[in-house]
């Protein structure tokens, strides 16, 4: 646990924190603001409604058989997306089979899905932290780390991704 912890500090993560799977706050509300709310709904890959057709409690239902994992925090998606899915690779190269990030896509300028074309590196795209139902704001509030919304875009902004370990 430590050495994943301390990898993503490494890495340039803000924060780093051991959840249970208990921790984590699931609320199907958060569906309107991907679907109602988020500008880039449906237009890239990573949208789970779009490619898997799981619903909101099918990926509640994957995500309990999880037992615990890491939460990390960065300054931006891309950051937070690289650190997630190494931690997960990690996991998975020490005998976690099932370790899984969900970062949110910031590993292209500009996803593929906009111009039809297929993922350019669907082994490494992952949803985002809360597309599959997880209220960020309560779970990350549990462990008192930063956690505000962007005034402008000009502010200084955070970013949360996870990686769920068997």
């Amino acid at each position: 646990m430590k050495k994943y912890l301390d990898l993503a500090l490494e890495m340039g993560a803000k924060n780093a924190v051991k959840f249970n799977i208990e921790d984590i706050v699931f609320d199907p509300r958060v569906a309107l603001k991907c679907i109602f709310g988020c500008g880039d709904f449906g237009k890239f890959h990573t949208c789970p409604y779009q490619k898997s057709h799981l619903s909101m409690k099918e990926y509640q239902e994957i995500f309990k058989h999880y037992s615990w994992g890491i939460i990390i925090g960065g300054a931006n998606k891309h950051i937070s997306q690289k650190i997630s899915f190494e931690i997960e690779r990690a996991c998975f190269l020490d005998g976690y089979h099932f370790a899984f990030s969900l970062s949110d896509c910031g590993l292209c300028k500009t996803c593929a899905k906009v111009s039809g074309e297929d993922c350019r590196v669907p082994q490494k795209a992952r949803p985002a932290f809360h597309s599959i139902g997880i209220d960020v704001f309560k779970t990350v509030k549990k462990f008192d780390l930063p956690l505000f919304v962007a005034q402008d875009h000009d502010s200084e902004t955070n970013w949360y991704s996870a990686v769920f370990v068997e």
